[in-house]
């Protein structure tokens, strides 16, 4: 399984390739899809589209594992991630993929073992976990690979419980 984990942000919007299956995998690649915010909005979001389709085109993913929105103190800041989480979802979508969604909690209680983890703590276990010669940066790009790799140690519960439910 390939996932490709997406940190999404209007500036800068973190990606990231991690494949394997089970708890077993590797990281293949990783990058970032950068804005201007002196760009209309609606042009960042195309950068970002047209960023995120060259991604799959050239890495193939299954799955794309993306950030839930969170709570943010201001309310266009929110709108505007809001936006961009809708770019990739439509990406997702028209690519066929597999969509998968974490909390931004759960993805550091995944990584670090601390749900209120720094951005710095969350690299150096992502360079540990993908034993990388050094950390991914921008913070961006580590993020987003966290958040692939948590689709890896969550994609299989998930799918249990689904059964489960079907079954009762």
């Amino acid at each position: 399984m390939k996932v490709l984990g997406i940190d999404p942000g209007s500036q800068t919007l973190g990606w990231g390739v991690v494949e394997g299956s089970g708890l077993k995998y590797q990281g293949v690649a990783y990058g970032t899809v950068k804005s201007s915010p002196r760009q209309a909005f609606s042009k960042r979001l195309l950068k970002i589209y047209n960023g995120i389709e060259e991604v799959i085109e050239r890495f193939n993913p299954d799955v794309i594992s993306v950030e839930e929105a969170f709570y943010a103190h201001n309310v266009k800041v929110a709108l505007k991630l809001g936006q961009v989480r809708g770019v990739i979802l439509l990406i997702g979508e028209k690519a066929g993929l597999e969509i998968a969604e974490y909390s931004p909690k759960l993805i550091k209680q995944t990584v670090v073992g601390y749900g209120n983890a720094e951005k710095h703590q969350v690299q150096e276990m992502v360079r540990l976990l993908l034993k990388l010669r050094k950390t991914p940066e921008p913070h961006d790009a580590a993020d987003a690979l966290a958040i692939a790799i948590t689709h890896f140690h969550h994609a299989g519960v998930e799918k249990k419980v689904k059964k489960t439910m079907r079954k009762t």
